[in-house]
């Protein structure tokens, strides 16, 4: 997996890209909340429940499903979250549904139960470049440690930097030539 700081690039990016008018800072935080929550599921270890079950390490928290179901969690608190509840659906869901796919990207573990609960089958996709994180603190803040967080600078990162300046920019430029002000 990739660390808990590469987890909240995807929320990140896309608030750059959509601005902080339509993302407000509470909408914004569930969307950092939900990117990393489903790594909370490291928890089941403690309660000897195996990494491949589906309540164990990457399986049904980081689900579609999962990420969906907060999504729609999001659209009944989007007044609250001050925004439209198709943005706060969006939004939630994407940033939600972000983590099971930077893990699909890495290197290690057993991959995701994206389908869940269609299916408890475990994914990775064809590209494992992230280096995978260890499950120890005390070794993430180590050489591996060092290793990871470079391989995420460079595969989490600055694609996600990219992706949401790309967006800023589409944003502007499309503010521009439609006369829209608060682009």
């Amino acid at each position: 997996m990739p660390t808990v700081f590469s987890h909240i690039a995807a929320p990140l990016a896309f608030r750059l890209g959509l601005g902080k008018q339509a993302v407000s800072p509470r909408l914004l935080t569930v969307g950092l909340l939900v990117s990393v929550l489903p790594d909370l599921d490291v928890l089941a270890f403690r309660f000897g429940i195996p990494y491949a079950d589906s309540f164990g390490h990457r399986g049904a928290s980081h689900s579609l499903a999962l990420a969906v179901l907060m999504g729609l969690i999001a659209t009944l608190a989007a007044p609250h979250l001050r925004a439209t509840r198709s943005l706060a659906f969006v939004f939630v869901a994407i940033s939600a549904a972000s983590h099971g796919v930077l893990d699909m990207l890495t290197n290690g573990g057993h991959g995701v139960a994206l389908w869940w609960p269609a299916s408890n089958e475990r994914f990775f996709l064809p590209w494992q470049v992230i280096e995978a994180s260890p499950l120890s603190l005390r070794r993430v803040f180590g050489p591996k440690g060092v290793e990871v967080l470079l391989s995420e600078f460079f595969w989490v990162w600055l694609p996600c930097l990219l992706g949401g300046v790309t967006l800023l920019v589409a944003r502007l430029i499309y503010g521009r030539t439609t006369g829209n002000r608060n682009a």
